[in-house]
């Protein structure tokens, strides 16, 4: 009976640490749509990566190689302001051009989570406005607007399906103004004990020029969680319909800080 007591102790002590211990790291990057998820009040979490892509015939194909990156503070446990960008692009083909992409700042808000059980989703939203950094031929040189709805279900299985839908204003060059783009994309995702993250993806683009076509692609990858703060990704993507590229071949990391 003497040792019942400490005995018991310990087990609510492990308890405790371990119903403290915080989710593990959940990256908004390779996949196309994005989660509900947030870093967390107080958190840095810094995802990057390179990417290659190739978009058109063989004769006059354009290929591009660019180093990706995203920077995410958490101002709340539901708030993060984040930068989303290309610190340097390099193009080969018709248009060739090595230099600096765009950047995009922005938000992301989780503001609904669902009761436990209830099957809804959680949702949130996350806006962005584009800092025309690149040069032509690499950027357009001009702003544009958008923000997506984000949904994202736990389902059984562990299973998850995370759902972006949006609208973005893309300026325009000849004639000027802007054109409103309609953005749309789902991820499923599976779970394999909690380290090994599987996914597949569909992105619907509408038009972003005037002389443009709308576009569809399919994703698929993996996330790989080294540790609870740090991940490796890989994935590649495939043009089904328009001018997306025939194909993009993406490898990252990202890493948290303060939890």
């Amino acid at each position: 009976m003497r040792a019942l007591g400490p005995a018991l102790a310990a087990l609510l002590v492990a308890g405790a640490a371990e119903a403290q211990q915080p989710a593990p790291i959940s990256p908004d990057r390779p996949d196309a749509a994005n989660s509900t998820a947030t870093v967390g009040a107080g958190v840095v979490q810094v995802e990057g990566g390179f990417a290659y892509s190739r978009t058109g015939a063989t004769g006059g194909a354009q290929r591009q190689f660019f180093v990706e990156g995203t920077l995410r503070a958490g101002l709340t446990e539901r708030f993060e302001a984040r930068i989303d960008g290309q610190p340097f692009v390099k193009q080969w083909g018709p248009d060739a051009a090595t230099g600096s992409g765009d950047y995009f700042l922005g938000f992301k808000w989780r503001f609904f989570d669902p009761p436990e059980g209830s099957g809804l989703p959680s949702l949130g939203v996350q806006p962005a406005v584009k800092l025309p950094a690149a040069s032509a031929p690499i950027g357009t040189e001009k702003v544009d607007v958008g923000a997506v709805a984000l949904a994202s279900f736990d389902l059984p299985w562990d299973l998850s399906l995370d759902v972006n839908g949006g609208l973005a204003a893309i300026a325009q060059t000849r004639p000027g103004g802007y054109l409103l783009q309609a953005l749309v994309a789902a991820t499923l995702g599976a779970e394999i004990d909690e380290r090994w993250l599987p996914f597949v993806a569909l992105a619907y683009a509408s038009r972003g020029q005037r002389d443009g076509c709308d576009t569809l692609s399919a994703q698929a990858g993996l996330v790989w969680r080294a540790t609870r703060n740090a991940a490796l990704d890989l994935s590649g993507q495939a043009s089904l319909i328009g001018q997306a590229p025939d194909y993009l071949l993406r490898v990252g990391a990202s890493i948290r800080f303060g939890r």
